[in-house]
């Protein structure tokens, strides 16, 4: 069959397969393949980062599913067993209202310390509450030391069975040394109070709930009613011991103040009367009283003299009557309205009469004897005022004279008062002391027999109907959700620990390149041969679809050289290069196959082939390349085999025999394909890489470990290997989001008539791989 009669299948691969291209060939389809920039610019909104980690998610939760279920399923189990396993527990219920006390050892009858703010109160309260001395107490009133059936386990235990089942029961050897051991007994039933009682506070209140839990109903009220008493009762029993105290304590003190009050008293009379020392009700002495009334007079004269002497000061050298000094004077008044009437007379006249007729010159003098007498009365009147102002001198030297002496008579009265003041303030603060005391002694006595309590029972504890665990439905449902979380956290650790490459996220995040094909994993009883042979099993269609990206690998389209490489062996690089090179075979190129490992050739066996002459052969001259090129049962495709082995691989790799190969081959094929060794520890594939066009990375799921990945890379970009693109095998489809759900419908009518019609040409690649 030439060229031209085999029919045109490069389009017809994608409508017979029905693949959908990965968004990864259309984006390089455009740009190349290679560092995959375009992948972190699409992830780099935050919808799709958050999109990308649910699907990763998802992913992890697939490919441990069957771990997650069993722990789920475990976790429930024991949770459902203990549930079931447990004793019906009964909850009585008693609340109570504990009011604060701010009373004080001297202000009241109270002698309880007095604490800081009401928080501080009632944390005290509910701290003591909650103490072994009240739980003893309850335990003590109500002799649980002395019930067997209270101190039986109240949990299944898988130690007590095994103990039981041994013949051991701790239980009974405890009831048979019941009379030996009461004490123990007795310890250990406040360590069961202890273990089941609850205390509760109601935020924003001074109540608190008591609760207890019993399997039996009756003897769970009666327990958290004797809690309650007991509490109420320590709290009585403290009262009344501080009372006690301070009552003896005052009656000491008592004692000694009244002596000491006697002895102050009487020394301070003795000295009151050696001195002659008088006091005032208003605690001050006759000598202090006077000094101050003189103090308060002399004030007074001396507000006197500096009015009187202003008033003076004025009128002294005044020469006019127009002071107010002179008008408030009646006399004056008087004599300034004559003269004016005078002056209003002589001035009427003076229009009639010349100033010598006689009545002008009467007038005349009548005004100047006026004016005599007004002149006289302002001497009088000035007179007077200079006399006030030496009487205010004279009375306010003599009193600040007296109070001289006055101060004199209170600095002495002063100075022998020292020891008086000091001997009378020690009686009086004695006094004091125990006047006080004196009446809180009564107080605190009163106070001792009353047995107040600020502590009250709201609501009393009721025997409980129904009982309050375990809850089944509740108990379940947490364990179900416990063992999912545990489930979960055991994948995401098995995850973490997990180094190896699973998933086509995982591929280009590691290596940075595009992916350019998944090759699904091939499932139980069968082979990649058979899954090949198979025109429609997933395999096949993987292999299409990386033909199909192979095609857009670079900007010109299929390279002309192709390398196919891993990290490690056992990868799917030797079955990849046969498929590929039977793909590109059929739909008409002519393809070269050379196995290039030298070192662990493989591909003979694959084709059934010899390897007695190959690409060692030709490197180290012993054939020409035509010598060592082998038909295969595939048209168009041509194998070189890999040949003897060789003791120097790298050596031969580095001639240019290689070189020679390449350029032979271009002319002569179409494509030419490289099945080369791994990558680590050899160095054979950085130099294939680096003649080859174009290299493709192979990567195991579940095999290939991400260091070893990254390790293999950076070897061959050191080698400046063209890399294109990764490919992902044996890939669990179940496990992941990507997959192979849109294929081939043999069954559907257009297309049973389409693969009628090329139906010879299939069959003829089936029988190729069959063999």
């Amino acid at each position: 069959m030439n060229d031209n009669s085999q029919p045109n299948f490069s389009n017809y691969a994608h409508y017979v397969t029905g693949e959908l291209v990965p968004v990864t060939t259309s984006a390089v389809a455009r740009g190349g393949y290679g560092q995959a920039d375009w992948h972190q610019e699409y992830a780099s909104s935050g919808a799709e980062k958050f999109r990308a980690n649910l699907r990763e998610y998802w992913r992890i939760f697939k490919r441990w599913k069957w771990i997650i279920l069993t722990i789920i399923a475990v976790v429930t189990g024991l949770g459902a067993l203990r549930t079931l396993t447990m004793t019906p527990m009964y909850t009585a219920l008693i609340r109570l209202q504990i009011d604060r006390n701010v009373s004080k050892v001297v202000e009241g009858g109270n002698v309880m310390p007095v604490e800081g703010a009401d928080y501080e109160f009632l944390r005290t309260q509910y701290e003591l509450l909650q103490s072994r001395s009240v739980a003893e107490r309850a335990a003590s009133a109500l002799k649980l030391g002395d019930d067997a059936d209270f101190l039986k386990p109240r949990e299944y235990s898988i130690l007590d069975t095994v103990r039981r089942l041994t013949m051991f029961d701790p239980s009974s050897a405890v009831e048979s040394d019941r009379s030996v051991d009461r004490a123990e007994l007795q310890e250990a039933s406040v360590g069961v109070v202890l273990g089941n009682r609850l205390v509760r506070p109601i935020t924003g209140s001074r109540l608190v709930d008591i609760t207890y839990s019993d399997p039996d109903p009756e003897r769970a009220q009666r327990i958290v009613t004797a809690l309650a008493d007991a509490f109420i009762a320590s709290n009585l029993d403290k009262r009344f011991q501080a009372n006690a105290y301070a009552k003896a304590f005052l009656e000491d003190h008592l004692k000694q103040l009244q002596s000491r009050l006697q002895d102050s008293e009487r020394a301070a009379l003795e000295f009151g009367k050696k001195e002659q020392i008088i006091g005032t009700t208003e605690k001050s002495s006759i000598a202090e009283n006077n000094l101050a009334a003189a103090n308060a007079t002399l004030g007074s004269l001396v507000s006197e003299r500096i009015k009187n002497e202003q008033l003076w000061k004025q009128v002294e050298s005044a020469n006019a009557i127009s002071l107010p000094q002179f008008l408030s004077n009646k006399v004056v008044e008087g004599l300034r309205d004559k003269r004016n009437a005078l002056g209003t007379q002589y001035q009427e006249k003076l229009q009639t009469f010349k100033p010598s007729y006689p009545a002008m010159v009467q007038i005349n003098n009548q005004v100047r004897e006026v004016d005599r007498q007004l002149a006289a009365e302002v001497g009088t009147i000035k007179a007077a005022l200079r006399g006030a102002y030496q009487a205010s001198v004279n009375q306010e030297n003599q009193m600040k004279g007296q109070i001289e002496s006055l101060r004199a008579e209170v600095l002495d009265f002063q100075r022998r008062g020292i020891q008086y003041n000091v001997l009378k303030r020690e009686a009086d603060t004695n006094r004091s002391l125990y006047e006080s005391l004196l009446q809180r002694y009564k107080e605190v006595d009163i106070a001792g027999g009353v047995g107040a309590n600020n502590i009250f029972i709201v609501d009393k504890a009721e025997q409980p109907t129904s009982p309050s665990s375990p809850h089944v439905s509740r108990d379940l449902v947490l364990s179900l959700l416990l063992g999912f979380a545990l489930g979960l956290g055991a994948a995401f650790v098995l995850e973490r620990l997990d180094d190896t490459v699973n998933s086509v996220e995982e591929v280009e995040r590691l290596t940075g390149l595009a992916t350019l094909g998944v090759i699904p994993k091939v499932g139980r009883g069968r082979t990649i041969e058979r899954e090949l042979a198979d025109l429609w099993s997933p395999a096949t269609e993987a292999y299409r679809s990386l033909c199909a990206a192979l095609h857009f690998a670079t900007a010109r389209g299929l390279p002309k050289t192709l390398f196919v490489t891993s990290s490690s062996t056992s990868e799917g690089k030797s079955t990849t290069a046969v498929a590929v090179a039977r793909r590109f075979a059929n739909i008409g190129l002519k393809v070269l196959l050379i196995d290039g490992d030298l070192r662990n050739a493989s591909l003979h066996l694959k084709l059934n082939l010899r390897n007695r002459v190959g690409l060692t052969s030709y490197l180290t001259g012993r054939c020409t390349a035509s010598e060592a090129f082998q038909n295969t049962n595939t048209p168009n495709l041509t194998f070189m085999a890999s040949g003897p082995l060789p003791p120097n691989a790298a050596d031969l790799l580095s001639g240019s025999r290689l070189l020679s190969l390449l350029s032979v081959g271009i002319d002569a094929f179409d494509f030419i394909v490289f099945d080369g060794p791994p990558v680590m520890g050899l160095a054979d594939a950085q130099l294939l890489s680096g003649a080859a066009a174009a290299t493709i990375f192979m990567i195991g799921a579940g095999k290939a470990r991400k260091g070893v990945v990254r390790n293999a890379l950076k070897r061959l970009q050191l080698a400046r290997g063209s890399i294109i693109g990764a490919v992902l095998t044996r890939h669990d489809s179940k496990n992941a989001d990507y997959g192979y759900g849109y294929g081939f419908d043999r069954e559907s009518p257009r297309n049973r008539a389409l693969a009628e019609s090329v139906g010879d040409h299939l069959q003829l690649t089936s029988d190729q791989y069959s063999t």
